[in-house]
């Protein structure tokens, strides 16, 4: 399932009088998301909620609007009351619906950009937000800085009714994904896509079919997926990146990505393709 459509969160810079009215609060602690948890699924902490908290706050940024709920990245220090759960970004993953994922992303970079760009990576002077633009400005020589995205390519790549798979050196043995890797300075998306395949796993593609894209906040990535056919060469695995990379055919999968990743949505077209190929 790709994301849903762009008018679920209207982004703004400047926050609207009385936009901390039923005001939801993405709150990092020690780099961990605070969260009301009810029922085993984390919530953000409103606006009732996060007046009564003890914690000191570092970074406080409005991001927008979701369902006409003001929206805010906030970081800070302090112990959490009982009743509220600490979590790495990821132990959200899958537990909430995707869109309030997408927002918990989203504050995550934004705090980690407004972190590294307390002052000015040019002559050093302490930055201050920018009037109009979602960025942060030097008062003494001018220098802006936006909050930083790294595009990077994901791609399955197809071969009749079979589909590449590989297993990064770091994942658990029987968890296979598509391949993966970040646009280098100079390059076009389509020059990172067949040269991280050829380097990861050896084979060369064509036909290149862009499908989506994601964001995806670890740490500040932007998909984008594609389909590419196979056009020739045997499986070489990159030492110390791939532990293992083979064909699967689209009803015999291995162990693969949750919904929640564009990884699954690029698998899951491919194997609904074949199925509706296969009169299945």
């Amino acid at each position: 399932m790709w994301p849903n459509s762009p008018d679920e969160f209207e982004s703004r810079v400047q926050a609207p009088e009385g936009a901390g009215k039923a005001a939801w609060f993405f709150l990092f602690l020690d780099g961990k998301l605070a969260s009301v948890v009810e029922r085993g699924i984390p919530k953000p902490i409103d606006e009732d909620a996060f007046r009564w908290l003890d914690v000191e706050i570092r970074l406080r940024h409005y991001m927008g609007q979701y369902r006409g709920r003001a929206c805010y990245a906030v970081a800070g220090k302090g112990k959490l009351p009982e009743g509220y759960s600490s979590l790495d970004l990821r132990g959200w993953l899958g537990r909430v619906e995707s869109p309030v994922f997408y927002l918990a992303g989203r504050a995550q970079q934004l705090i980690d950009w407004l972190d590294t760009h307390r002052y000015c990576g040019r002559c050093g002077t302490e930055t201050v937000d920018h009037k109009t633009d979602r960025a942060r400005e030097c008062p003494n020589c001018g220098h802006i800085a936006y909050p930083r995205l790294s595009p990077s390519i994901i791609v399955l790549v197809r071969k009749g009714d079979e589909m590449l798979l590989a297993r990064n050196a770091n994942w658990p043995s029987g968890f296979y994904s598509t391949l993966a890797g970040f646009v280098e300075p100079g390059e076009s998306v389509e020059q990172t896509l067949h040269r991280e395949v050829l380097e990861e796993v050896g084979v060369r593609v064509k036909n290149l079919h862009y499908l989506g894209s994601q964001s995806w906040p670890f740490p500040n990535s932007l998909m984008l997926g594609y389909h590419a056919d196979y056009d020739g060469g045997d499986i070489v695995c990159q030492e110390g990146e791939i532990a293992d990379a083979q064909w699967f055919r689209f009803d015999a999968m291995p162990n693969v990505p949750p919904p929640t990743a564009i990884s699954r949505w690029l698998i899951d077209a491919f194997v609904n393709e074949r199925k509706g190929a296969a009169g299945g």
